[in-house]
């Protein structure tokens, strides 16, 4: 029952957003009562970390999956980011702004185990590209990797991006393409060139 209610929960707190979604509107969606959900979580903030620690396991193996399938360093780039927005549902309801908004300690930790994951996967992508050509080897890997991991925190700014001007899949796309055009040797930038053009990014 725990897990699915964990499933459930989570699913609905991407859906609508950790503010928004009560612990009501989980019950009625689970078809439980709010009795059976605090037998297993104390208050909706527990169910609120262990959703987000959910999250973060679900990603942190999807990401190591396409690292696994050795796809070229610009390709892997973009494979994760498809699979972290697709799984993420958009985040049309902007889940790590409400997040670090209304529940500031669970986002804190999330973004230091975020950080930890993050930097050895950019880490490995920059290396690998500089190893293939494709990146210049001129880059400062350590730099790049914290840039680009709090640049993603900061592209889901919703008072810096507002949704109405700025959707997630547009941020995403653009980050991307400014990130990769910065480091790319004429071997890589051409090889952006071309997965650009034949992928709607």
């Amino acid at each position: 029952m725990r897990d699915k209610i964990l499933t459930g929960a989570t699913d609905l707190f991407l859906n609508y957003g950790f503010k928004s979604v009560t612990m009501d509107d989980i019950a009625n969606a689970l078809g439980v009562s709010k009795k059976t959900i605090y037998q297993h979580f104390d208050n909706k903030t527990k169910l609120v970390e262990a959703a987000t620690s959910h999250v973060f396991q679900s990603i942190s193996e999807g990401i190591e999956e396409i690292i696994d399938s050795n796809k070229n360093p610009i390709e892997e780039i973009y494979s994760i980011k498809q699979f972290v927005t697709e799984y993420l549902k958009n985040e049309k309801s902007s889940p790590q702004y409400q997040l670090q908004k209304y529940y500031p300690k669970i986002f804190k930790n999330l973004k230091n185990s975020q950080f930890c994951i993050m930097q050895n996967c950019v880490t490995d992508n920059l290396n690998k590209g500089v190893q293939n050509g494709l990146y210049r080897d001129t880059i400062h890997v350590d730099f790049i990797s914290r840039i680009y991991f709090n640049t993603l925190l900061i592209i889901k700014d919703k008072d810096l991006f507002p949704e109405n001007k700025f959707s997630i899949q547009m941020l995403m796309s653009n980050f991307i393409e400014y990130h990769l055009r910065g480091i790319c040797t004429p071997k890589g930038l051409e090889i952006l060139n071309k997965y650009i053009n034949s992928n709607q990014v």
